[in-house]
């Protein structure tokens, strides 16, 4: 029987999401810096919001109460399909 180390899982799962949101954050910085040229400080708000959000992925609850791989690979962050 194959047995998966759930911790090293966990940390492959962060990773990846890790990675996915990359150029995410990537855009988000260059939509920011537009903000800050029209002067739009409620996108601007939006924005740090989001990335705040973005950068708090890896520390999703689900990814540590997550007890099989099926459960681990499940876990998607609505923030990554915003």
């Amino acid at each position: 029987m194959i047995t998966v180390n759930m911790t090293k899982a966990r940390e492959i799962k962060k990773e990846q999401l890790r990675v996915e949101r990359k150029p995410l954050l990537e855009q988000l910085d260059v939509d920011y810096m537009r903000s800050l040229e029209s002067g739009n400080t409620s996108l601007q708000t939006t924005i740090v919001n989001k990335k705040q959000r973005l950068r708090d992925i890896t520390a999703d609850a689900s990814i540590a109460s997550a007890s099989t791989p099926d459960e681990l690979k499940a876990v998607r962050p609505a923030v990554l399909d915003e």
